[in-house]
């Protein structure tokens, strides 16, 4: 009898650390957050979302108001299309803007919404017209050596 109440318990500690390992697999796969409440769809074009994925926080003020629902590229104007799942809860303007941004350095893309000042609000459907790109890391890296190696151009001219 002390044998079986033995494998009982071993088996369910078992059990709890599969259940603990999907747990986690979803979380760092960012499947973890089911969000269940009715949702909008408002469409945003960026000329580049950097590492943006599906599934990826929509913000505003620090607050998730959606996920990111679709990404596809427009073959007419060369732009990616990003479709945002908003929280019918959640209600914006019309002239919303949308901004690619990071968390930390080198953390997850977001999308983050700044409120405008229109009466009428973003419905189903709507595009949201005032958006910002990603900034790229090693686009500003080049950049940065860039502008320094035309800086040293400059004066070593400037010194003969």
């Amino acid at each position: 009898m002390n044998r079986k109440i033995t494998d009982l318990w071993v088996g369910l500690f078992v059990l709890a650390g599969f259940g603990a390992l999907l747990v986690l697999a979803l979380k760092a796969g960012n499947l973890a957050s089911f969000n269940f409440s009715e949702t909008y769809q408002v469409l945003a074009k960026f000329d580049n979302i950097g590492g943006l994925k599906v599934r990826a926080p929509v913000k505003s003020a620090g607050v998730v108001v959606g996920r990111v629902a679709k990404v596809a590229f427009d073959d007419q104007e060369y732009q990616a299309v990003v479709t945002l799942a908003l929280d019918k809860g959640f209600q914006f303007p019309k002239d919303t803007s949308a901004k690619i941004l990071t968390s930390g350095l080198l953390g997850e893309q977001y999308i983050g919404l700044s409120p405008g000042g229109a009466d009428a609000k973003l419905g189903a459907g709507d595009k949201i017209k005032s958006t910002s790109s990603a900034m790229v890391l090693e686009e500003l890296i080049g950049k940065l050596v860039f502008d320094k190696a035309a800086e040293g151009k400059s004066e070593s001219k400037d010194g003969k």
